[in-house]
């Protein structure tokens, strides 16, 4: 299980390394959750694949002047969960890099994503993007 978890991991963020998302969003379960940990404006969590993409990434990506790329370093799996850590890479419409590091912890199950838990700089991430 945890095998097949980090290839389906490893794959989608081969692809997130050339800024296609495609696998990624095709990968997320109806019921998908997303957390942003912290106290930022972004932080909160979103729940339900329909409400990730509408409430966090129609509007993140509207920020967004290029291609966003997400450059994997690290994944660790164990069980239904891999521990990916990333580096995004992007610039913004105000004319701002936001080149922001993560560690996203996702859930697994019959190879669909149904929890992501994400750590990131929040400080950089209100400060090029300004709140959601």
């Amino acid at each position: 299980m945890s095998a097949d978890n980090k290839q389906l991991m490893r794959d989608i963020f081969a692809e997130l390394a050339k800024g296609n998302g495609k696998p990624f969003v095709d990968s997320m379960a109806d019921d998908f959750s997303w957390t942003i940990a912290g106290t930022s404006p972004w932080s909160r969590t979103w729940r339900g694949k329909q409400s990730v993409m509408d409430e966090l990434m129609r509007p993140l990506f509207a920020r967004f002047a290029d291609t966003y790329t997400n450059q994997a370093q690290r994944f660790i799996a164990e069980g239904e969960y891999v521990v990916v850590e990333c580096r995004g890479k992007v610039m913004t419409k105000s004319g701002k890099p936001y080149n922001n590091s993560y560690c996203y912890i996702c859930r697994l199950a019959d190879g669909k994503l149904r929890d992501l838990t994400e750590y990131m700089d929040t400080e950089l991430a209100s400060a090029a993007l300004g709140a959601p």
